[in-house]
């Protein structure tokens, strides 16, 4: 862990120097952040790597445990203020740190989303500052209804995340991978790309456009329809979407969020993504045979 610390920092001070527009703005004058921008982000990561959901124990366990690696350590309000006006920072440090990695030129993604429960009861439904975005769902994997978002995916067979999204629970699955592959970024320099999905990715007028952007999908055939090119792969190959979204929510506590506001549930769901991303590229710069693990770094 303290090896992945220190390389992300690494990482994040060269670019914050190279680029420091990606900084989050604060007044010229006045007193600065003992604790720089480079130092948050990878105490965010480490956070959701050890498996942290609560931020009051996170910073007591950082100023008991990891001193010998942060000078400063703020106190849980002042952490939590910096790690929601870093959001920004953290969205851009997930694509350099994915387009960093050998797994970025994969030409095989896979699409899926997953449930961001953001409460149970009438009255949190009702009086939560997430009523609006949030809203209530069905799950088709675990056959329940959910109040809350969903984070959508798209992800190399490695796991590496190349897009996401976070919307309210009955957003139409198939605008919002629209949406994600409207980023120049992600099409630039490749000839054609695969995109793995559920039969919820389905439509004539869909998947002309997304033939328009070069981009071949393969889905398993809905009720009435002909079998589909590419079938015997669904099975093995959507186990890894799975497999994925396992990760997030057993591994890095994705469900366990505890954001009550739109920017709290945002930021922490950055800060996962970002851990998993971190994981990837670490594992991927030091020659790891599996690039997903994250068993070096959760103890």
């Amino acid at each position: 862990m303290d090896t992945l610390a220190t390389a992300l920092y690494v990482k994040t001070d060269d670019l914050l120097k190279q680029y420091p527009d990606l900084a989050p703005w604060r007044p010229l004058t006045g007193l600065q952040p003992q604790l720089s921008d480079a130092e948050l982000v990878t105490l965010a990561v480490m956070q959701a790597l050890l498996g942290y959901p609560s931020e009051a124990r996170w910073i007591r366990h950082a100023h008991a445990h990891l001193g010998h690696l942060f000078s400063y350590l703020p106190g849980q309000s002042g952490y939590n203020r910096r790690l929601r006006a870093a959001a920004g920072l953290i969205a851009t440090m997930i694509r350099l740190l994915a387009a960093d990695t050998s797994l970025w030129a994969d030409d095989v993604w896979v699409v899926d989303s997953t449930p961001v429960e953001c409460g149970r009861s009438r009255e949190t439904a009702r009086r939560s500052d997430l009523a609006g975005w949030a809203e209530y769902g069905y799950c088709a994997s675990h056959s329940r209804y959910f109040w809350g978002l969903r984070l959508h995916l798209v992800c190399t067979l490695g796991g590496l995340p190349v897009g996401f999204a976070l919307t309210g629970a009955k957003a139409d699955e198939r605008q919002v991978l629209l949406d994600i592959l409207d980023d120049p970024a992600l099409g630039a320099g490749r000839a054609r790309q695969v995109i793995i999905g559920d039969k919820n990715y389905y439509g004539h007028g869909f998947e002309t456009t997304l033939a328009g952007g070069r981009i071949c999908l393969l889905r398993p055939a809905r009720k009435g329809e002909p079998e589909r090119p590419g079938s015997r792969f669904f099975k093995p190959l959507r186990q890894v979407i799975e497999s994925i979204n396992d990760t997030f929510k057993g591994q890095l506590d994705l469900e366990r969020h505890g954001g009550h506001t739109p920017a709290g549930v945002l930021i922490r769901v950055l800060q996962r993504i970002l851990a998993l991303t971190t994981a990837i590229w670490h594992n991927d710069h030091t020659a790891q045979p599996t690039k997903r693990s994250l068993t070096a770094y959760d103890h």
